[in-house]
């Protein structure tokens, strides 16, 4: 599933595409994707200006003239298409370069926009969906209202200890869980901990101190974070298996993960000298290194001395 920085990139861009353009033309080439489409969807769409286009966590958000809200949500395999009037191609998400994307019979939602712009919305697994909520109650609606702060709109070590104070979930599922940090998934949560220098399977409340201050590692991992997803949405993303740009070419953070999906070869850390391990944590594979990510640290570390953590090699 795209996380944070892929779909920041589908929403660089989509913004030239919608923003400031009406609707001219809504087609629906099925009743549904994950969920029915709202009552009189295309129609409550047509003949409205998009005035701001923004993202929520892992959700693209158009706000309309009309005083409502399109909320869109990419699933497992939603892309965008995008037609400029003059011939360009600004498509701005498809991480998934194997399996049927972009096949026409998968192209669920046309919307032709005053701009002449075409945008298509292709979903080969159908696990996106589309909505429409009045904007005065965007934050509260069913898709926000439980919703976690935003990594990228001051996330710090105090954030993170006042979140995580008290639990003792293992880290990497406390930072998965969106309704403390939305809009983080599994790469780049693994790519955080290996530069914080955190085991996955620490306990989350280790990061605040019995004051509920942030730890070091709390600090840490703040700044790991925002420096991760803000380089990954500088290179566009991540491309795995089946992903690309709405431009049709890759994201490029790929080329620079430090552990994930790098079982087996050294750590890049200099002079660590481990190597990238993989563990399942809750059916999902976490990498990590070993010996820059110990499992029992000092507590200054932000984690519990001694501490032994239980995990099952796969």
């Amino acid at each position: 599933m795209p996380e944070l920085p892929e779909v920041e990139t589908v929403r660089r861009g989509l913004e030239p595409a919608m923003v400031g353009a009406r609707f001219s033309r809504i087609i629906l080439r099925r009743p549904d994707l994950r969920f029915p489409f709202p009552d009189r969807f295309a129609a409550r769409l047509e003949g409205h200006t998009v005035t701001a286009l923004a993202r929520r966590a892992k959700y693209l958000t158009a706000a309309l003239d009309s005083g409502e809200t399109l909320i869109m949500h990419l699933g497992m395999s939603g892309r965008f298409d995008v037609a400029m009037a003059d011939g360009r191609n600004l498509s701005p998400g498809d991480f998934y370069l194997e399996g049927a994307q972009g096949i026409p019979k998968h192209d669920h939602v046309v919307m032709a926009m005053s701009s002449g712009a075409t945008v298509t919305y292709n979903d080969a697994r159908r696990f996106g969906f589309m909505d429409l909520v009045p904007s005065e109650s965007l934050a509260t609606c069913k898709h926000f209202a439980r919703m976690g702060v935003e990594p990228l709109d001051g996330l710090t070590g105090a954030v993170i200890a006042g979140l995580f104070q008290g639990k003792i979930t293992p880290l990497k599922a406390a930072l998965l869980d969106q309704r403390l940090i939305a809009g983080l998934g599994n790469i780049y949560v693994c790519e955080a901990l290996h530069r914080a220098k955190l085991h996955p399977e620490a306990p989350a409340g280790s990061l605040a101190k019995p004051d509920g201050r942030p730890t070091a590692a709390a600090n840490a991992l703040a700044k790991a974070i925002v420096a991760v997803l803000n380089e990954a949405v500088r290179a566009g993303g991540s491309t795995l298996r089946d992903y690309a740009r709405t431009d049709g070419t890759e994201g490029g953070f790929q080329h620079a993960f430090r552990v994930y999906d790098r079982v087996g070869l050294a750590c890049p850390r200099a002079g660590c000298g481990g190597t990238v391990a993989r563990v399942v944590q809750a059916g999902r594979s976490t990498f990590f290194c070993a010996t820059c990510q110990p499992e029992s640290a000092e507590p200054s570390s932000g984690r519990f001395p001694g501490r032994q953590f239980r995990h099952k090699s796969a």
